[in-house]
C-alpha cells in the first residue's frame, strides 16, 4: 500500500530540540529511531522551517535511494548548505556538470597515483611523531590532525616548504582550531547567524580567513599556469592537467572549489577516524595484540600496499568507521518528481537522507552495535546499503580509497614504531566538533617509548591469527 503522507516524526521542533539536534545529534537520532522506527521525518535544519527531511536507516530503502535516477532524486546544491566550499564544488553540482567533475577528479585518487603518496605520508608521520615526549599525556587527535593536515598540503595542494606553505598552514590552523567551540558548531549549522558584521564579528572573522586562504590558493594556481611542470604528481597538478571529453580543463574557480572541498572533506575526517582507531585499539588490548601480530609478520619497512591489504587492519579500520562514522548522514537528496520509496509517495521538494549512523547501529546487522568488534568484518560481507561510511550511489566520496590508504598507513606505522597507552581509563564520548562528531578530549594518550617489532614467521602468524579470530 502506497501512502502520500510523510512518515511520522518530530515535525514541530522547539528551539531546545534544534539545539539538541545540533549539539547532541547521536542522542537525537537514537531517540527518534526508538520512537518512529527506521524511517521518520524531521524539519530541515539548514533550510526554511517548512522544508522536511526524511531520515532512512532501512537498507532496502537506502538501496532504492542510491539506485534512483539522479534526475528524479537530486543531491546537487548541497554546497549551498556547506559554507565555504563554493558553487563549483562537486558537492554543489548536479546532472551532467556533476558527472563531468567526478570524472576529472577520480583518477588522481586511485591506482599507482595513490601508491606514490605512501613514502610522503611516512615522512610526515616520522616528522610529527619525532616531536613526541615520553610519559607526557597529550591528545592523539592533535597528532593525527597534524599528519592529515600535512598530507593535504603536500599531497593534495602540492605545496613546497616555504612562505606560502607556512602562511596557508597558519590560516587553515586558525580555521580548524576554531571548530572546537560549540558556538562555532552552532554558527555553521544555523544560516541565520551567518552575518558578516566586520572583522570583529564571529562570521566576519571566518569570511576574512576564507578570503585570505583563497588569495593564497589562487596565487598557487597562477604560478602553476605560468610555470607548468609535467613531472609533478600532487593532486592539484593532476587536476590542472585533466581534460574533459571536449578537451577543456577545469577553470581556476573550479580548481579552488574542489581544493577547498577536498580540504574540508579529507582533513578533519581522517584525523578524527584515526583518533578513534587509536582509542579502540588501546581500549581493547586483544585488538591491539592481534593487529601487532599481523603488522610484525610483514617484517621491516613493508611496502605501503602490503599494509593496505592486511585483513585484520582492514577490519579494525572498518569497525572504527562503523561505530562512529565521520558523517552521520549520507548526502541528502531532493525529490524532483513524484517518487515512491518504502511504500511512501514523496512529492517534489522533500529531502531524503540515508542515516549512516543509525544503519551502522542496527541490531539485526551488527549484533551488540555499541561494542567494538573488528571480527564482524571478517565473518561476513556487508552490502553498500548496510555499510556506507563514505556515502553511496553516485555521491560516494571520490577520496574513499585515498582516505583508507592514509588511515591504514598512519595507524600501522605508528603502532609498529611506538608503544602508547591511554592516559586514563574513562570511556571517551563522541561530541560535536564543527560538522563532525569527534572524541571528547581528543583521546589523551601517553608515549611509553619506541617499540621493537617482534619477529614472527608469516606462516605461524597466519595460524595464530586464524585461531584467535
Amino acid at each position: 500500500m502506497v501512502t502520500s503522507q510523510l512518515p511520522e516524526g518530530p515535525q514541530n521542533l522547539s528551539l531546545l530540540n534544534k539545539l539538541q539536534q545540533t549539539v547532541k545529534p547521536l542522542e537525537f537520532l537514537e531517540t527518534c529511531a526508538r520512537r518512529y522506527g527506521d524511517i521518520f521525518t524531521i524539519p530541515v535544519l539548514l533550510g526554511p522551517s517548512k522544508q522536511s527531511m526524511v531520515i532512512i536507516s532501512n537498507p532496502q530503502g537506502i538501496q532504492e535511494i542510491f539506485r534512483t535516477d539522479p534526475e528524479k532524486l537530486d543531491a546537487g546544491g548541497n554546497g549551498a548548505r556547506l559554507p565555504f566550499v563554493g558553487e563549483q564544488s562537486i558537492l554543489a553540482l548536479s546532472g551532467d556538470r556533476h558527472q563531468r567533475q567526478r570524472k576529472l577528479l577520480t583518477p588522481p585518487f586511485h591506482g599507482q597515483r595513490m601508491i606514490a603518496y605512501g613514502e610522503l605520508i611516512r615522512e610526515i608521520i616520522e616528522k610529527v611523531t619525532s616531536q613526541w615526549t615520553t610519559d607526557k599525556p597529550f591528545p592523539i587527535r592533535s597528532s593525527t590532525q597534524r599528519i592529515s593536515f600535512q598530507v593535504i598540503l603536500k599531497a593534495v595542494f602540492g605545496l613546497e616548504e616555504g612562505q606560502r606553505l607556512q602562511e596557508i598552514d597558519r590560516l587553515l590552523t586558525l580555521r580548524f582550531e576554531g571548530q572546537k567551540s560549540i558556538f562555532r558548531s552552532i554558527l555553521l549549522v544555523f544560516p541565520a547567524l551567518q552575518k558578516d558584521w566586520g572583522p570583529s564579528s564571529p562570521w566576519g572573522r571566518l569570511m576574512q580567513n576564507q578570503r585570505d586562504i583563497d588569495k593564497l590558493i589562487y596565487a598557487e594556481i597562477a604560478e602553476r599556469h605560468e610555470n607548468p611542470d609535467p613531472t609533478r604528481t600532487d593532486i592539484l597538478s593532476l587536476m590542472m592537467a585533466a581534460r574533459d571529453e571536449e578537451g577543456q580543463p577545469m577553470t581556476d574557480v573550479e580548481l579552488r572549489d574542489e581544493l577547498i572541498t577536498l580540504l574540508i572533506a579529507g582533513h578533519e575526517t581522517t584525523a578524527t577516524s584515526l583518533a578513534w582507531a587509536f582509542y579502540w585499539c588501546h581500549r581493547q588490548p586483544e585488538v591491539l595484540e592481534k593487529l601487532l601480530q599481523e603488522l610484525d609478520a610483514l617484517g621491516n619497512s613493508p611496502a605501503p600496499m602490503e599494509i593496505f591489504k592486511l585483513p585484520y587492519l582492514d577490519a579494525v579500520c572498518k569497525e572504527t568507521l562503523r561505530i562512529y562514522p565521520v558523517a552521520l548522514l549520507a548526502m541528502q537528496r531532493q525529490v524532483k518528481s513524484p517518487l515512491e520509496i518504502m511504500g511512501y509517495q514523496f512529492e517534489p521538494g522533500i529531502f531524503l537522507s540515508p542515516c549512516i549512523y543509525l544503519t551502522h547501529h542496527r541490531e539485526d546487522l551488527y549484533p551488540q552495535p555499541k561494542q567494538f568488534r573488528p571480527k564482524r568484518f571478517l565473518e561476513r560481507q556487508y552490502s553498500p546499503y548496510e555499510y556506507m561510511p563514505f556515502g553511496g550511489g553516485n555521491r560516494r566520496c571520490i577520496g574513499m580509497a585515498f582516505a583508507l590508504f592514509e588511515m591504514k598507513l598512519v595507524l600501522a606505522t605508528i603502532l609498529s614504531s611506538w608503544e602508547l597507552a591511554l592516559a586514563d581509563k574513562k570511556p571517551v564520548k563522541a561530541v560535536r566538533r564543527g560538522l563532525l562528531m569527534a572524541p571528547s578530549d581528543g583521546v589523551r594518550m601517553v608515549v611509553k617509548g619506541k617499540r621493537t617489532p617482534v619477529k614472527i614467521p608469516s606462516d605461524s602468524h597466519e595460524k595464530s591469527l586464524a585461531t584467535t579470530l
